[in-house]
């Protein structure tokens, strides 16, 4: 694949993708977002894992508005654009691949669905969120009233909106808007630790958890149980299950041989 706006490179199973606009903050056009759509419907068949930074000193300052300034979008061309990103941020959520947010800076308007998009959040003490659509007049179109109001509630999601909040990282953990806050220029070694130990961890198992527990948490009590039961026997399916067993039950028969040892003396 060959991309404008996106910086890939592997570092055995993780891919490393970069949004590579610093000049613009990492601002999101719409090559931008189509190359991330394309990137996550179709990743490296080796990639098992990828971690999401913004090269620069921002993640990403979210809707290019120069250019929006300059195509002048009719309302049914803005809305067909809102929908390509949801298509592009759904391939990130639900396309199977565990994407870990290496967080910095600016992470605001079309950059905080974007961060929203990815199942881990690492973010640096530098870190500012913020949703400022309605001091330029516009509305959230990437999904925000779907991920962000579902992390902080929608009510919140409101006020954070009418009253022009700007929330730093340690109340955005609070919020749960990131799952962890690391040092300055540490977010990337971070999201790069969690990437290692989750490439590990068995496919199918990290497929289930990153595709179904989102949509569990969209049916109702009934439905979501059922689904449940199918994931769990398709993931109780996989190799590395009688793998993963063999080598546990090995464990605790050398646990069992020692305290009984341990016991006869």
């Amino acid at each position: 694949m060959n991309f404008r706006s996106l910086q890939i490179e592997m570092a055995g199973p993780i891919a490393i993708v970069t949004l590579s606009r610093p000049e613009r903050c990492n601002a999101i056009d719409e090559s931008t977002v189509e190359e991330i759509g394309r990137f996550f419907e179709c990743p490296p068949q080796e990639a098992r894992v990828a971690v999401l930074k913004g090269a620069g000193r921002h993640f990403c300052a979210g809707l290019d508005l120069e250019e929006h300034a300059r195509l002048q979008r009719t309302p049914v061309q803005f809305m067909r654009m809102c929908q390509r990103w949801h298509w592009a941020f759904d391939q990130m959520q639900f396309g199977g691949l565990p994407i870990i947010g290496a967080l910095q800076g600016a992470v605001v308007g079309g950059g905080l669905e974007l961060a929203a998009a990815c199942h881990t959040r690492v973010a640096e003490t530098s870190t500012f969120f913020a949703l400022p659509e309605g001091q330029r007049a516009i509305f959230t179109g990437g999904g925000a009233t779907v991920r962000v109001g579902r992390i902080i509630g929608p009510g919140r999601m409101v006020d954070m909106m009418l009253a022009a909040r700007t929330y730093d990282a340690e109340r955005a953990l609070q919020l749960g808007l990131c799952h962890e806050v690391v040092s300055s220029g540490l977010s990337f070694a971070r999201a790069m630790g969690i990437a290692e130990a989750a490439a590990k961890q068995a496919p199918l198992s990290n497929y289930a958890m990153v595709t179904a527990i989102s949509r569990i948490n969209d049916m109702s009590t009934t439905d979501g149980l059922f689904t449940e039961s199918l994931m769990a026997g398709m993931v109780q399916s996989a190799p590395e299950v009688a793998a993963g067993l063999a080598e546990f039950l090995q464990k605790r028969s050398r646990r069992l041989e020692a305290t009984q040892q341990n016991t006869a003396v």
